[in-house]
């Protein structure tokens, strides 16, 4: 499967702190890969990196190019686009609106498919059709987030970097926001999601990786990850054994991992 974003040996600093230190991960075409981790682990400071919004030591590699030399609004343009923690709306704008200027660029470009692309995101989030001409600050926290997601697809990207899109939400609405991520990936989308709530992040991702203070700690399929005893105890409460021999066939630590196993960072 072809790599839509790679990269490698990432490390990014406030000043002398170092909140990423040498990073590596893999996004394929089609697939959703998720990041799990505490709170403070770098995980919004990843994604600020990849998205070009922080200055980054490393390679990062978008669609088969390096993305060194290359703006944020450049980013955007070729399909990468980023969901903030903060949803980040025009709070005394409608929905309407915010949606529209998800579209700037193709509209800057001459690119009238943009109308079509706005009635598929109403058709995929009916409450913003409805409340399309209410402004935005006046909105429910879920209906925050499908605002701030269906601006994101309103740029059409190929991949889309989702920050805690469950953060602050209530239960049924985090499963709706679940399945839509779902959808999303079936509809073609590409998506690397940093997400505090690795339960529901596991059960929709393909692969995953976990960060802790700045480093990859565990990394492999997501059903490998959820079945992992000390990631189960630590992030999906379930208090577990330690491994046994044998216990963790298919998972491996770095420098010594056998031809076709899973790869798995041990933890420091």
């Amino acid at each position: 499967m072809t790599d839509l974003l790679e990269v490698r040996n990432l490390h990014v600093a406030y000043g002398k702190v170092e909140a990423v230190h040498e990073v590596s991960l893999r996004v394929g075409s089609g697939r959703i890969v998720t990041v799990i981790g505490p709170n403070g682990a770098g995980k919004t400071t990843l994604l600020g990196a990849i998205m070009g919004l922080l200055p980054a030591r490393g390679e990062i590699r978008y669609a088969g190019h390096a993305t060194a030399a290359t703006s944020v609004e450049q980013r955007v343009g070729r399909g990468l686009i980023l969901v903030p923690e903060r949803r980040e709306l025009f709070a005394a704008m409608s929905v309407a609106d915010n949606l529209e200027l998800g579209a700037f660029q193709r509209v800057r470009s001459g690119d009238r498919s943009w109308r079509a692309t706005l009635d598929e995101v109403y058709a995929r989030f009916p409450r913003l059709r409805e409340r399309r001409a209410q402004l935005a600050g006046t909105l429910s926290g879920g209906e925050r987030q499908m605002l701030a997601m269906g601006r994101a697809l309103m740029g059409k990207p190929r991949l889309l970097l989702l920050d805690e899109p469950s953060l602050g939400l209530a239960p049924l609405i985090v499963r709706e926001i679940f399945s839509i991520i779902e959808s999303l990936r079936a509809s073609g989308v590409s998506i690397l999601l940093v997400e505090q709530n690795a339960r529901a992040a596991l059960q929709v991702s393909d692969y995953g990786y976990v960060l802790e203070t700045g480093e990859l700690a565990v990394e492999g399929p997501s059903a490998e990850l959820a079945a992992n005893p000390r990631v189960a105890a630590t992030y999906l409460g379930h208090a577990t054994a330690p491994l046994s021999p044998g216990a963790g066939q298919g998972l491996s630590v770095p420098g010594r991992t056998p031809a076709g196993a899973t790869r798995v960072r041990s933890t420091r």
